[in-house]
């Protein structure tokens, strides 16, 4: 950056010099993609619900500008600071969490947003990043020496976390949740007799859920008994890719967002696939790729347990919801309304993603100035 020199020790110069700015770059180039695919994705949905033509697209590109300065001012903190606020924007978000299930709206029957002044915001949203900062924090004590019952805790913290969920109630989150749980569990050393517990535990809520709540049962028939099942977003998205060929339509010409209620959202992958094609989804694939691989390869030498496990289980968070997004648009998993970090429109999962992935930037920055003394943890003295 211009006027920033490498002996500058100011915090904007020793950021700039420490960033990992190719991450950095690939991740504002994933949030500007997404403002030009609601251009494309979401005037028609407006119009259907008799909306402003440009209504969201509006309101994608406020959260655009709140998105990157959020993503900006995490990655300037140093680790002390990011394990801070996460330990006091968790319980924010949890009793934000509560309070949906008493004045949330209510949308396809779940509560899961809060309506401040006109503006619905999602706390589950935010709950996750912050969530995994937490339970990182917890289960890196242990490793370094501070004796306390981590793993017990961490486990009562995920458990109160999926029951409010499972109370909005909202199964895709849970199932994402308890994906970044396991696998956090599984690197802070937890033995192999319970990660099968916990995994057969998993499996039983997944089971209990398909048995006792209509709308799970009906995604996951549909998915594994397609026959005689409301398989109509499926079979659109299907037909977009279809249609839409290697090259695509062009920008503009598709009409599955027409006729998708969710096209700017859950199936917008979809909408990439008519228009643009299968080249661009595949390279829209490589990017995300490629933000997952350059963070895990910044912790192939990390030696600092919180900043491996924070980091390394937000960058899981980012890359399963991608998988999970996309899967369902190609028909490879159930239907569980996810959001494509960055793509989708959503003010509150733009904004969280933001927050997660500028954490990431900051647990995984080189500083050459404290180098030699490491950066604390939370257990121990600070820098």
């Amino acid at each position: 950056m211009i006027g920033l020199s490498r002996s500058d020790n100011s915090v904007l110069s020793r950021w700039w010099w420490t960033v990992d700015r190719w991450m950095l770059l690939m991740i504002l180039a994933l949030m500007v993609l997404g403002l030009w695919l609601a251009m494309t994705a979401s005037p028609a949905v407006a119009e259907k619900l008799k909306l402003d033509t440009w209504h969201f697209v509006k309101r994608q590109g406020v959260f655009l500008g709140l998105s990157i300065c959020a993503l900006l001012v995490f990655s300037m903190l140093s680790t002390k600071q990011v394990r801070r606020v996460a330990v006091i924007a968790f319980p924010i978000a949890l009793i934000l969490v509560v309070a949906t299930l008493f004045f949330g709206d209510v949308a396809k029957g779940a509560t899961r947003q809060l309506r401040f002044g006109g503006i619905g915001l999602q706390p589950s949203e935010f709950l996750k990043p912050f969530f995994v900062v937490v339970t990182a924090w917890l289960l890196s004590a242990n490793l370094n020496g501070v004796k306390i019952p981590a793993k017990q805790i961490a486990t009562g913290l995920y458990i109160v976390v999926i029951g409010l969920l499972v109370l909005q109630p909202d199964f895709g989150q849970s199932v994402l949740i308890s994906a970044i749980w396991f696998a956090q569990m599984a690197l802070a050393g937890l033995p192999i007799a319970g990660l099968i517990v916990a995994g057969s535990i998993g499996l039983l809520g997944l089971g209990i859920a398909y048995a006792t709540v209509d709308h799970v049962e009906k995604r996951i028939n549909a998915f594994l008994f397609p026959s005689g099942q409301d398989t109509y977003q499926i079979d659109l998205a299907r037909d977009a890719f279809g249609s839409g060929g290697l090259l695509g339509k062009g920008p503009g010409e598709g009409v599955v967002k027409v006729a998708l209620p969710d096209a700017h959202t859950d199936f917008i992958f979809a909408v990439v696939g008519e228009e643009l094609g299968a080249v661009a989804g595949v390279m829209l694939i490589f990017l995300f790729a490629g933000i997952v691989m350059r963070g895990l390869a910044n912790l192939l030498q990390e030696e600092n347990p919180f900043r491996l496990l924070a980091a390394a289980g937000l960058i899981m968070q980012f890359g399963v919801q991608v998988l999970i997004n996309i899967g369902v648009n190609v028909n490879l998993l159930p239907n569980k309304g996810m959001t494509l970090p960055f793509i989708s429109y959503g003010g509150s999962s733009m904004l969280a993603l933001a927050i997660g992935m500028g954490m990431v930037l900051a647990l995984t920055r080189r500083n050459r100035f404290i180098q030699a003394r490491q950066d604390p943890v939370g257990w121990k003295a600070a820098e």
